[in-house]
Order: C-alpha cells, then sequence, then structure tokens
C-alpha cells in the first residue's frame, strides 16, 4: 500500500512541475525554436509520467495509447531540442515531423494491435531500442557540437541537462527492457519515479541558475541588434580583436582543414575560455562555427558574384573557401544569404 500511495505522489509532484516548466518556457521562449522545443519537450515528459509503467505486460486501452505514443514520440522532441540548442543555425524541416508522427504512431499501432498479437515483451523491446538510438543520436550530437558554443555561463548547464535527461531516458529504457514481465517491477518503478522527479527538479533548479537569454539561442533579429551593438573596447581586448581579424581576413586562417578555436588560441598565444569571451562578447557572436561560416561566406559570396569566375564550379568555391564538401556549404550559405550558391549566382549575373 505505501509504494502505490508513493507512486502517486511523486507522479502529481512530477507532472505538476513539468507543466509548470512547459508553460514558463513557452511564455519566456516562445519565439525562439530551442525554447518551442523545450516546452514540447517538458510537456511530452509529464505524459511520460503519467504514462509510462516498467514491467506492466497487461493490454492497454484505448484512452492509454494515445498519451503512451505522445510519451514514445518525445525522444525525437528530445533529439531536436538537443540540436536546436547547441546548432543556433538548426531550423525544423516537414521530415522531422514525419519522423516524429512515424515513432508516435508506432508506439500507438504496437500498443493496439502489435503487442496482443506477438506478445508484450518483444514489443517493449522494440519501442525501447528505438527510444535508445534517439538518446544516442542526441548525445553524440552534443558532443561533437559542444566545443563550438562561446557563451561560457551555458556550457555547462546545457551539457547537464542534455546528460541528466540522456541517463534518465536510457535508465528507463534498459529497466523497460530488462524488466518486462518479470517480479520487482513495483518497486522498479518507484525508483524510476524518484530519478525522474530528482533529474526534473535539478533541471529546474539549474536554469533557474542562468539567464535565460544565455540558455537558450536569441532570435535572429535579436543577433543582428546585438551584433550591431557589440562594442569593442581599447587595450588589450582591442588589440586581440585587430590580431583575430588580420588571421581571418589577411591569412584566411579559415581555409584551413580542421580550424578549432584551440588552433586560434593558440596563434593568439591567449586560453581557449579568453577567446570564447572575446567573439562573444566583443564581436557579437554565440556560435563559433557561425563566425568561421561568415566569413567563409564572404569569400565565397565575392566568388560568385565575380564575373571572371563564371566557369568555376560551386564545389570549386566551396572547398578553396575552407568547406569540406558540398551539402555544409549550400546549407550555411542558404542559411546567411536566404538563396543557394547558385541562386545567388544567377543573380548576380542578372544585376550585372
Amino acid at each position: 500500500m505505501m509504494l502505490p500511495t508513493i507512486d502517486i505522489a511523486l507522479r502529481g509532484a512530477t507532472v505538476a512541475l513539468l507543466l509548470v516548466l512547459a508553460a514558463s518556457l513557452f511564455r519566456g521562449f516562445g519565439t525562439v525554436l530551442a525554447g518551442r522545443l523545450a516546452a514540447a519537450f517538458a510537456l511530452g515528459s509529464a505524459a511520460h509520467a503519467v504514462s509510462y509503467s516498467i514491467g506492466a505486460t497487461s493490454p492497454v486501452s484505448i484512452a492509454h495509447a494515445p498519451v503512451l505514443a505522445l510519451s514514445t514520440g518525445n525522444v525525437v522532441v528530445f533529439w531536436l531540442f538537443t540540436r536546436a540548442l547547441f546548432d543556433e543555425t538548426f531550423r525544423l524541416r516537414w521530415w522531422h515531423a514525419l519522423v516524429w508522427a512515424a515513432v508516435a504512431a508506432f508506439s500507438f499501432v504496437n500498443c493496439i494491435w502489435i503487442a496482443p498479437a506477438s506478445g508484450a515483451r518483444l514489443s517493449i523491446i522494440a519501442i525501447n531500442l528505438i527510444a535508445l538510438g534517439f538518446i544516442a543520436l542526441a548525445v553524440t550530437q552534443t558532443v561533437a557540437s559542444w566545443s563550438s558554443d562561446l557563451v561560457e555561463r551555458r556550457r555547462s548547464v546545457r551539457v547537464f541537462i542534455v546528460s541528466a535527461a540522456a541517463l534518465y531516458g536510457g535508465l528507463n529504457a534498459v529497466l523497460q527492457i530488462a524488466m518486462s514481465g518479470s517480479g520487482g517491477a513495483e518497486i522498479a518503478n518507484t525508483v524510476n519515479l524518484v530519478v525522474l522527479a530528482a533529474v526534473v527538479a535539478a533541471i529546474c533548479y539549474a536554469m533557474m541558475r542562468v539567464d535565460g537569454a544565455d540558455l537558450f539561442p536569441a532570435a535572429p533579429e535579436v543577433q543582428a541588434e546585438a551584433s550591431e551593438a557589440a562594442v569593442v573596447e581599447s587595450g588589450a581586448d582591442q588589440k586581440l580583436v585587430d590580431a583575430l581579424m588580420r588571421l581571418m581576413d589577411d591569412e584566411r586562417i579559415y581555409r584551413h582543414d580542421n580550424v578549432t578555436i584551440g588552433t586560434l588560441a593558440s596563434k593568439l598565444g591567449i586560453p581557449e575560455y579568453r577567446l570564447r569571451r572575446l567573439i562573444n562578447q566583443r564581436l557579437g557572436y554565440r556560435n563559433y562555427n557561425v563566425f568561421l561560416n561568415e566569413h567563409r561566406i564572404a569569400e565565397a559570396k565575392a566568388a560568385l558574384a565575380d564575373p571572371s569566375q563564371a566557369e568555376v564550379p560551386v564545389i570549386t568555391i566551396a572547398m578553396d573557401a575552407g568547406f569540406q564538401s558540398l551539402g555544409p556549404f549550400n546549407r550555411a550559405f542558404k542559411a546567411i544569404t536566404g538563396v543557394t550558391p547558385t541562386e545567388y549566382r544567377r543573380l548576380k549575373a542578372t544585376a550585372a
């Protein structure tokens, strides 16, 4: 009797906290993609807190199945949230919605038809393997893109949020697979609820310690205003900015392979953290890759607009500017200019 009472209390507290968090995120950062996805992830997590049950093998009711589908689809939202949180150029595409719909639909069909026909254990394993796959994808992307974040105060908090959510999601999936149809599920459920409540509370506390504008990427218009308003102060920082711009404009170091922020810091003879702060606070950038790509795209724009290079292939121009392949170049170019490189070249040729 004690464990069911604790379960209900923990579920209620967790759901209430997640709903408040979702409302707060949407109200404060509803205009920012990462903020909207964070709010959606909080709502999906509330659906998970309401619906999941470790070790349950009984048939799922038609009313319960949609909530479970939302809970399963939340792993896709988590993946997209990590993309938007660490990549300020990330934009949602139609196929992202298709992936979410496919995972949620599979969960629904699995609950209503597949599980009763083929056995609950096999269905639980399939669903949770999908969840583990998206969690692994999100963590991999987070590790790969973490170093490009220039806002020092949010770097550790971002990693904590993603890591905590991923660890809980992984733990839940493993427990679901390991304990499906076995004894001890009641205790596992309570332990899992305690961990979920602790993770949600810790994430809320961590978010309160950081300015939301630092945690979430600013909207494009806000970034532009910040960039225009950035003032390069005199003294040591001014000399470092001048040295950095010589590396970028005169030596065109952005053309080299693997130009990391550590490479630039070594060239300037300063610690990485100081260069991050310099690019962020003095030049108005929040992401190192955006800073690097703007210089590459500026060179590419000049080449594409040059009539004497009209016959030079776009891929050659891209690689001369420092890109390793055409795909990333096209995406970066369109994110900055609004058109593809080929369209840009045609527009410039027509204007001439």
